[in-house]
């Protein structure tokens, strides 16, 4: 059975960021949510496509070290992207396809759709290049960005409105498809982002009790590593936008 398959002893409860407290004050428990390792990245995209543009419009001319920083993280962005595309066009839609073949369709659009996101987060990534090394193409870069943003926005509803829904019908409860777990172990396997950088750009701002229920579900080595890596990453990216500001796991 591939390891994809074998359900988590004990699934995370990932509440939304924004109504957690008042859960909590009104004394339930936190209800699990389902694929939290794709909707962690739908979040992290959506939060960085926002502050990205921003942050490049404010570069100065001089400021080399900024550009190279800049430059690196829409790089680790992109790479990120692709990673998630290769665990849903590789993992994910084959057995989605096989249990709800109703959706083969819709499968089929978004397999296309990722392959036109990725060309064209790589045709930006040669833009940024120019504009971290000149600040005078700042603003018109910054544009291209957040037209890509709308672009994968619509791309990231489709998924969350359409599909996943039927995927916890067809999906059982426990399984690992589409959890963090699993996206970490694709990272270990590919040729791409460290998992140390990947999970803290993936819990970036998010709540610390969520944070400790999906390291919950991780292997040791991840949770006795957190705090090193969270501490390394947000120390690289402070310059950037500066502190980690409020965000959580996108839910629909």
């Amino acid at each position: 059975m591939p390891s994809y398959l074998l359900p988590v002893a004990s699934p995370p409860a990932v509440p939304a960021q924004s109504g957690s407290e008042r859960e909590r004050a009104a004394g339930e428990e936190p209800q699990a949510v389902r694929f939290a390792g794709l909707r962690l990245v739908h979040a992290a995209l959506r939060r960085d496509l926002t502050r990205l543009p921003n942050s490049l419009r404010l570069l100065q001319p001089g400021e080399d070290d900024k550009g190279e920083a800049l430059l690196r993280h829409w790089t680790f962005v992109t790479a990120m992207l692709t990673c998630h595309h290769e665990q849903q066009d590789t993992r994910i839609w084959p057995i989605v396809r096989r249990f709800a073949p109703e959706l083969r369709l819709l499968l089929n659009w978004l397999e296309a759709d990722h392959h036109n996101l990725d060309h064209s987060f790589t045709r930006v990534t040669t833009l940024v290049r120019i504009a971290s090394r000149d600040a005078g193409s700042a603003w018109p870069v910054a544009y291209a960005m957040e037209d890509l943003a709308a672009r994968l926005e619509t791309h990231l509803r489709i998924e969350e409105r359409q599909l996943l829904p039927r995927m916890e019908r067809v999906v059982a409860a426990g399984s690992r498809l589409g959890s963090l777990p699993e996206l970490l172990d694709l990272l270990r396997s590919a040729d791409g982002p460290g998992t140390a950088d990947a999970l803290a750009w993936l819990l970036d701002g998010v709540e610390p009790a969520v944070v400790e229920q999906l390291l919950a579900d991780c292997d040791d080595d991840v949770v006795r590593n957190w705090p090193h890596w969270q501490a390394t990453y947000q120390r690289c990216t402070a310059p950037l936008w500066g502190p980690a500001d409020g965000w959580g796991v996108a839910r629909e």
